[in-house]
């Protein structure tokens, strides 16, 4: 069942958002050629700490670390760790959460480190954002869940790939419920499969994280030996980006963005609800 949230929980999940927010921002920086991924999961604890928060990835499933940071053609879970080092050129998807008085923030991010990417993975890093926001401006009342992963895919499908051929929209994993929990009722893909139905209507107190992952190749992923790490099967590189978002009364709250959407929404013509912490 889908988890119906009252406007002081949602307050309590913009709390969580913010901090996954101050985690992005500050691994963001450290992402630079020589840090390795363990320097960057030490960040993000540093960041948890200073604000009182919890760890929703540290121990979920048995996941030995606070966030997930996925290197090129890793396209989730990739386990932070000391011999895996950034070089200049590469791609890092960066996935975090935080608690607060029991109420979950998730969001992720690429980042590009260093210099030189080619123009086809800068690309890639911006079909991916942006079909995420095109996600978040068909969470509206009145919709249902597979109107998001219609908007989701329709952006993607739109985009030209340099080179040609298609973008792979991850098939195996997508986006998902948060509240109490860090995944909850309903699963979210980020194409449409009809024999899913259309889904639940989105309601007042509806709180998704949305979030496509596209590589440029394959829509199939295999999990490696150490039960966490997904990567592309033809090793093409791949971007991830989300946000945890909660629709109200007022319209839709980007719960792990700093100004809760506003901007991006207003490109969609869409005004963003009003911020609870303001």
């Amino acid at each position: 069942m889908v988890q119906i949230k009252s406007p002081e929980q949602i307050a309590k999940m913009r709390e969580a958002g913010l901090v996954v927010a101050a985690i992005h921002a500050a691994t963001r920086e450290a992402a630079v050629p020589g840090a390795s991924t363990k320097d960057l999961d030490e960040v993000a604890r540093k960041v948890l700490a200073e604000h009182g928060a919890k760890s929703n990835f540290l121990g979920y499933g048995g996941f030995p670390a606070t966030i997930c940071t996925s290197v090129n053609e890793v396209v989730v879970h990739g386990i932070p760790a000391e011999d895996v080092v950034l070089k200049d050129g590469d791609i890092i998807s960066i996935d975090a959460g935080a608690i607060i008085d029991g109420w979950h923030g998730d969001a992720a991010y690429t980042a590009f480190v260093g210099s030189g990417h080619a123009p086809e993975l800068i690309e890639l890093s911006r079909v991916t954002e942006e079909s995420m926001w095109a996600g978040i401006a068909a969470m509206k009342q009145g919709n249902r869940l597979v109107d998001i992963s219609r908007a989701i895919e329709t952006y993607i499908r739109r985009q030209p790939k340099p080179g040609g051929g298609r973008y792979g929209i991850i098939e195996d994993y997508g986006g998902h419920g948060i509240g109490s929990e860090m995944h909850m009722d309903p699963h979210l893909l980020n194409y449409v499969e009809r024999r899913r139905g259309k889904g639940p209507k989105l309601v007042p107190g509806f709180c998704l994280a949305i979030e496509p992952m596209v590589s440029l190749g394959t829509p199939k992923t295999e999990v490696l030996k150490d039960d966490w790490t997904v990567i592309t099967t033809d090793g093409t590189w791949s971007s991830h980006w989300e946000h945890s978002v909660a629709l109200t009364e007022q319209g839709p709250l980007v719960l792990t963005s700093p100004d809760g959407g506003k901007a991006k929404l207003a490109e969609y013509g869409i005004v963003a609800a009003p911020d609870p912490l303001a």
